[in-house]
Order: structure tokens, then sequence, then C-alpha cells
């Protein structure tokens, strides 16, 4: 069985983070390890807390993985210390780590910012250049070319400056009122429009580290770059087409949609 860690924050609500990251990989036939660069308290009404990790322990918690099962493709998620992202990146040189997927969660769907301006500074420095594909949504696409991006052809703009600047691929993902679902992978000078189905689900909690974590998956398994964005595409749309609704906010899909077996079923009445 091919193998994957996602680095990431916890959600304790299950439906964002290093939890819809372990769903995704085990639904998309790979064997999920983490280490968890926060503990946060959240449902899907908002966050009310956050706990990071020391680097000393993340940095722990690495080793623990990389010298025992290691790790066929790696996730990042949400680090919004500049200190752990320091500790992620020496790490991954150290271990030589491979098709490493770097969501870079900056900017709030909302516009508001998640993360430090030294953070987001260490990210780029230290993390991006290190990346296989990046993941930004049309915000933090805008935050890093610092400008704001209302076309389709600015968005092709937007994933050429990232990919040239970091010397990686870009995956710039629509919707934020911008080309609805339609994401655009910008690799080795060129680009791909991948048009994803929309769906009238208002329960999208999550999308995005799922969407960067089946990536993931697709490239442990051997898949091409962009055959695990259209699989990882297809993925999300029918989690998100199984109209799970739980909670009192914007819910989390239902990540096992594909999955039914003697072990799954409800007690009958």
């Amino acid at each position: 069985m091919k193998t994957a860690i996602t680095i990431a924050g916890s959600d304790s609500s299950g439906g964002a983070g290093i939890q819809a990251d372990i769903k995704t990989m085990i639904t998309n036939g790979v064997y999920a390890m983490s280490a968890i660069t926060a503990l946060t308290a959240q449902n899907t009404t908002g966050v009310t807390s956050i706990l990071n990790a020391t680097p000393e322990f993340l940095g722990q918690e690495l080793d623990s993985i990389f010298t025992d099962i290691y790790p066929d493709a790696v996730k990042i998620g949400m680090v919004s210390d500049k200190e752990l992202i320091k500790v992620i990146a020496a790490k991954l040189r150290q271990y030589e780590a491979k098709n490493i997927v770097v969501d870079p969660v900056m900017v709030a769907t909302s516009g508001a910012k998640l993360i430090s301006d030294d953070a987001a500074d260490t990210l780029k420095e230290e993390l991006f250049p290190l990346a296989s594909v990046l993941t930004p949504n049309i915000p933090e696409a805008e935050e890093l070319i610092g400008r704001k991006i209302t076309s389709a052809e600015e968005m092709i703009d937007a994933a050429k400056e990232i990919s040239e600047k970091y010397h990686c691929a870009v995956l710039c993902k629509g919707g934020h009122n911008l080309n609805d679902a339609n994401d655009l992978l910008y690799a080795d000078g060129a680009y791909r429009w991948f048009n994803g189905k929309r769906i009238d689900n208002p329960n999208t909690h999550g999308t995005g580290c799922t969407l960067s974590s089946a990536i993931a998956s697709n490239l442990a398994k051997g898949f091409s770059l962009e055959e695990s964005v259209e699989r990882a595409k297809e993925y999300i749309s029918r989690a998100l087409a199984a109209m799970l609704d739980l909670g009192k906010g914007s819910g989390p899909m239902d990540h096992g949609f594909a999955i039914q077996n003697e072990y799954t079923k409800e007690a009958e009445a």
C-alpha cells in the first residue's frame, strides 16, 4: 500500500484539517499518517481557539514518520507559525521528501488573513520552493501576486507568475465568484483548465484540505500531476454531491461516499 502524510492542524469537528485529510487519503487508497501543527477548537460555525505544537515536538513527529514508514507523498495544510514552517522545510529537505502538495492556507474565503505577515514570508521562502504543486484559492493567489484577479485571463497570468517565481506547478482554484468551479493548472510552462461540476451544496467545510489531500494520494499511487488533479476534482465533486448535512453552519462533505460494506451498515430498526 502506498503511503501519504498530512502536516496540518487538527479540526475537532472533523470536516477539515488533519481529519479531512486522513479520511480523504483512506478513501483514495493510501495509508494515511499525520504530523499535527496545531490543535483547533472549531465546528461548522467557526474557530474558537488554536493551540500550536512546539517546533521541537513537530520535528519529533516528522522524524518518527520519515525514519519508519517513509511517505510516498506529503500534503501540507495550515501552519501559522514561522518557526514551525522552518522545521517542516528542514525535515523535508533532510529526508528528501517527494510529491509535496502545499495548500497555502493564508486567506479565508471571506478575505480575512489567517497567518501573520512574517509567517507568510517564511512560507514563501522555505516551503514553496520545495513544493511539487501549490493549491491557492483566488484570495491566496491575489496575496501572492499583490493584485486582484478578476478574470480567467488574470488567473492564467497569476498562476504563471507564481509558478515561475517558486519553480513549482500551481493549481489556481476557481470559485469565490470567479470562474465558478473551474480550476487552472499551470506546470512546466503550459496550462490546462479543469472544469468542475457546480453542485448546489452549502456544506463545503474542508474542500481545500480535501482537494489537496486527494491530489497527494494520487501522486503517491503513481498518477501524473494532471491525472491526480482530475481524479481529485472528481472525488470532491462526488463527496459534495452526496449532500451530507451536519452542523449549524457550513458543514462537512461525505468523504466516505464510496465506502459501502458490511461494516458501514446501520442497525436495522
